[in-house]
């Protein structure tokens, strides 16, 4: 895998790391927590390197 294949995750998956529903997930992306990568069907895929950036931070916060 090359530098520029960044791993993508579905909503799904992402709301299974953090513990929530996925359409907390749309939500962040809404208000700017994540970045949305549309697929060219239109759903939503997320960068793996920055949802556990966010975990990790979320990690930090509550400890």
């Amino acid at each position: 895998m090359s530098a520029e294949q960044e791993v993508l995750l579905t909503p799904s998956e992402v709301a299974a790391l953090f513990r929530v529903d996925p359409k907390t997930v749309t939500r962040w992306a809404k208000a700017g927590k994540l970045t949305a990568i549309k697929t060219l069907g239109g759903h939503r895929r997320y960068k793996e390197s920055e949802v556990k950036a966010l975990l990790s931070a979320n990690n930090s916060e509550s400890n």
